[in-house]
């Protein structure tokens, strides 16, 4: 599936997240608490954040993506990911970046979405 423009050799397609950061689940439970309006599944289990990265200062950047590029809620979705992060403990920033490389697919979804939406 994927084309030689879209991979450097070696390099993924998604920069890996901080899974190992103290404040890496609390992000991402913050994540879940946020809904694509037009699907009834959260967007982390939708598979919309592709990275979560927390740096030493905890200093949270999420790269995330929508389900299409012409998506109603394209300018306020970054704003909601933010609002429901910020407020947690410990976190001192928080920057939601968004992106379309890779294109979402519905192969992102976690099986809990798949299964909430009957493609399982």
């Amino acid at each position: 599936m994927n084309q030689p423009q879209d991979k450097i050799e070696g390099t993924p397609l998604i920069r890996p997240s901080s899974t190992d950061h103290p404040l890496y689940e609390q992000v991402v439970e913050a994540c879940r608490t946020v809904y694509d309006p037009e699907i009834p599944v959260n967007i982390f289990d939708l598979g919309l954040v592709y990275t979560v990265d927390i740096n030493a200062e905890n200093e949270v950047e999420v790269l995330m993506t929508l389900t299409a590029p012409g998506c109603p809620v394209a300018g306020e979705m970054p704003g909601w990911v933010s609002d429901a992060i910020e407020p947690l403990a410990g976190v001192k920033q928080v920057n939601v970046a968004m992106t379309f490389d890779p294109p979402w697919g519905m192969e992102m979804m976690s099986d809990e979405a798949k299964l909430e939406l009957g493609f399982m």
